[in-house]
């Protein structure tokens, strides 16, 4: 049997399982809508009946990766305070999850996860130096620096939507006023998207969103149809993301730029506006460094967790 790892992806709104083996093929997988007022007991039985779900056998598994969003400290698989996952503050997740199921198991940041499994298998195969960014509810990240993974103190590192880039502007959900995320995120995007369809009620997006709340899926399909009011909607978001992913290319220097999440669907039709950011803005010896969309999709997490043990990442790492 080829060697395999099982990988979780526990988020505020679902909690997803996967068999993955050691080519990073995610062989089954299932999902569940995160439990989260059932606090960590009911959450640890959804993982149970995932595992069974998925014919998860702990006899065969080299160990449990489980990656969440954070902050947390990895280092210990603890978490620290994560405002989608209340009641979660100082659960020892690594431990308890390996004492019930007698494996190996490591907790990692879900960004950073993410980013092992783009560097591993995915569009970040082969690099050296690569930073991964997700951009959904908020945007996160996950740096690999000289081929090695990079964790920061408690495993904390590269929390990308937090630097600030104004002094003032929107208000983050950390309580800082002009984070990255703050403007960037898919809900910056959502909003904008509703005052655009209260100021053009005419036009497509508009339409599109007479039943739901417009959101940043309505304004790529939009854009995709050529209209206007989503096209200038998505060339400010990228203007946005381009400003943003500067900085970071200033600080940490990778190869290649590489993003995930939702907003990740419409990337296409904003790179040659991030991409013209990056040339104008960044100082010449960083110009050349492109924007791609992550290999893995949505699997990336699940496939980062599950390969942190399939490599052994956390001992490498320490060496």
């Amino acid at each position: 049997m080829r060697r395999r790892a099982l990988g979780i992806d526990l988020g505020g709104t679902q909690v997803r399982a996967a068999l993955v083996d050691a080519d990073g093929a995610v062989l089954r997988r299932a999902s569940a809508r995160t439990d989260v007022g059932g606090g960590p007991p009911a959450i640890l039985a959804q993982f149970a009946r995932l595992m069974a779900e998925i014919g998860a056998d702990t006899a065969t598994l080299a160990g449990v990766g489980v990656c969440a969003p954070g902050p947390l400290d990895s280092a210990t698989g603890t978490f620290i305070h994560v405002p989608t996952l209340p009641r979660w503050e100082g659960f020892a997740l690594r431990d308890r999850l390996a004492a019930d199921l007698g494996l190996p198991v490591v907790v990692e940041g879900d960004a950073i996860a993410a980013a092992y499994g783009e560097w591993r298998f995915g569009a970040g195969r082969g690099l050296d130096h690569l930073l991964y960014i997700t951009v959904s509810t908020g945007i996160g990240g996950g740096v690999v620096s000289d081929g090695r993974l990079l964790h920061g103190r408690r495993g904390m590192a590269a929390h990308v939507g937090h630097f600030r880039m104004a002094t003032d502007g929107p208000r983050c959900a950390c309580g800082a006023v002009g984070c990255f995320e703050a403007f960037a995120a898919g809900t910056a995007l959502d909003r904008r998207a509703r005052q655009a369809v209260l100021d053009h009620p005419d036009s497509l997006l508009a339409s599109m969103a007479a039943t739901d709340p417009a959101h940043a899926g309505h304004v790529v399909e939009a854009a995709r149809q050529g209209d206007a009011v989503a096209l200038r909607l998505l060339d400010q978001e990228a203007a946005y993301l381009g400003e943003g992913i500067t900085s970071l290319i200033h600080l940490y220097s990778p190869e290649r730029v590489i993003i995930g999440g939702g907003v990740s669907n419409g990337l296409d039709l904003m790179q040659a506006r991030i991409h013209r950011v990056i040339e104008e803005t960044a100082m010449p010896s960083f110009r050349d460094v492109r924007v791609v969309r992550a290999g893995l999709g949505d699997n990336a997490g699940l496939v980062g967790a599950a390969a942190l043990i399939l490599f052994d990442e956390r001992r490498r790492a320490q060496a």
